[in-house]
């Protein structure tokens, strides 16, 4: 699982966990280090944590391990990197505080229910 049907996925999932405010930015064309974001936020640093274990352990099952994870041990900015695609999972505050998706502002978004209808669709 690769690019947009990875990012989709990993949209769903933390959907699946009550994520907050779920988009996937497609930046490619816009940087070279990766094709999408999914960013989401967490109301709690407990959220969070299950957020990204869901993402992980669900994308691992599926033979789709990270290549890396920051973050995890303070619980309020995850940084989960599959290559082509990285989730950022937020504490709801941290990300008010940092905002990542106003860096990308020339970026294709994708909110999760139209991920959803998508997915639902096929």
């Amino acid at each position: 699982m690769r690019g947009e049907r990875l990012a989709k996925k990993i949209a769903l999932i933390a959907n699946e966990k009550k994520a907050h405010d779920i988009l996937v930015l497609d930046l490619r064309g816009l940087t070279s280090f990766t094709d999408y974001f999914v960013i989401c936020s967490g109301m709690s640093d407990r959220q969070v944590e299950a957020i990204v274990n869901a993402i992980s352990t669900e994308l691992k099952e599926r033979g789709c391990p990270p290549l890396g994870k920051e973050g995890e041990e303070s619980g309020h900015w995850v940084l989960v990197d599959y290559g082509d695609v990285v989730a950022h999972v937020f504490h709801y505050e941290e990300r008010e505080f940092y905002h990542l998706e106003r860096l990308w502002v020339d970026a294709k978004r994708v909110e999760v229910e139209e991920i959803s209808a998508i997915e639902k669709a096929s």
